[in-house]
């Protein structure tokens, strides 16, 4: 195995060593965030909307929620991680070290692309166990949430490299990150929305993230799924250009 490689896999396992230490908050939180949202919304609101374009209710939210854990947990990470090692001055070796800035930003990367992957998987059992999830469409389902989760996860690693206090990433995902998800159409469809509102939906582009996940599950969709696909993957590839250029600049990282 070549250096680069030994490298790499020893910054990633840093990583997910990391959130593995805390296992609880890893994965009990989210497991029960699951279940709660399962009962309450299937018991209270599954009752009187019934069926959402001839799927149940409950069924109908549940691709959004498998998605909304992969995108909170991939981004949570990597903001958190990055902020944390620059305060206690830890990124100041891994900059320093022969690891190639690509490598340092692959590594960060992967370990909130991981954790995330990690809580949707559990979140997808967890809503198994609880309701008849069908897959109808997994050759779109497997790469629509892998692009989710790289575009959460850079998202993170963006804000982390900005952020100079715990305050700005707390910012970023109580104020831009939940909202832009609970209003891109979770637990409900744009369809049934009246105007303005509809078209503000629209102009989220969680939404079309969201519609992806839902046709690999459920075969329904509000969106062109080409189009959202393709949207995705540019919008992947742009974030992770903005920041090797800020892991290659150092920006904000070095004090």
């Amino acid at each position: 195995m070549s250096e680069g490689y030994i490298r790499f896999f020893s910054l990633l396992r840093r990583e997910v060593s990391r959130f593995w230490k805390i296992k609880r908050q890893t994965l009990g939180a989210p497991l029960l965030e699951t279940f709660l949202y399962i009962s309450v919304f299937g018991a209270a609101l599954g009752s009187r909307i019934d069926t959402l374009h001839g799927v149940d209710y409950v069924v109908f939210i549940v691709p959004g929620l498998i998605m909304m854990a992969w995108a909170i947990n991939a981004f949570s990470n990597n903001s958190s991680s990055i902020l944390q090692q620059k305060f206690q001055r830890a990124i100041d070796d891994q900059l320093s070290s022969p690891a190639s800035p690509l490598e340092l930003l692959l590594a960060f990367s992967l370990g909130g692309f991981l954790r995330g992957m990690l809580i949707a998987t559990l979140t997808f059992l967890t809503a198994s166990v609880l309701i008849d999830l069908p897959v109808e469409h997994p050759l779109i389902l497997i790469p629509s949430l892998f692009l989710v989760g790289f575009f959460f996860s850079q998202l993170g690693v963006l804000v982390g490299v900005r952020a100079e206090q715990f305050d700005d990433v707390s910012f970023a995902q109580t104020f831009v990150l939940t909202p832009l998800i609970f209003l891109g159409g979770v637990f409900y469809s744009s369809s049934l929305l009246p105007e303005p509102y509809q078209t503000l939906t629209h102009l989220n582009p969680v939404y079309y993230m969201i519609n992806l996940v839902r046709y690999g599950f459920l075969g329904y969709t509000e969106a062109s799924i080409a189009l959202s696909l393709g949207f995705l993957t540019v919008a992947v590839g742009v974030l992770m250009a903005i920041n090797l250029r800020l892991f290659t600049q150092g920006y904000r990282l070095r004090a």
